[in-house]
């Protein structure tokens, strides 16, 4: 994954939120990755390609202070919980 990619897909869908005890875990950092991909018509990398560059920018699975933000997020949570719609 280029970092420009990256770094935008953190810019635009992830926050911090220091009152957070654990964060996004691994399946909700993939899955707002995928929305964030498809909302911005680009093909998505692995997930191993995802975890190696949040292990890049020091953001670990489930030990961190991230939230989701931004119109990936409102897609993420309408695709995990169909029946909201």
């Amino acid at each position: 994954m280029s970092t420009t990619h990256f770094d935008d897909f953190l810019a635009q869908s992830v926050s911090a939120d220091p009152g957070s005890d654990t964060g996004l875990n691994r399946e909700e950092l993939f899955g707002l990755y995928t929305s964030w991909c498809a909302l911005n018509a680009c093909p998505p990398e692995s997930a191993e390609a995802l975890w190696h560059a949040l292990k890049e920018k020091g953001i670990i699975p489930g030990k961190n202070t991230l939230a989701m933000t931004g119109p990936a997020a409102a897609d993420y949570i309408l695709s995990s919980a169909p029946n909201l719609t």
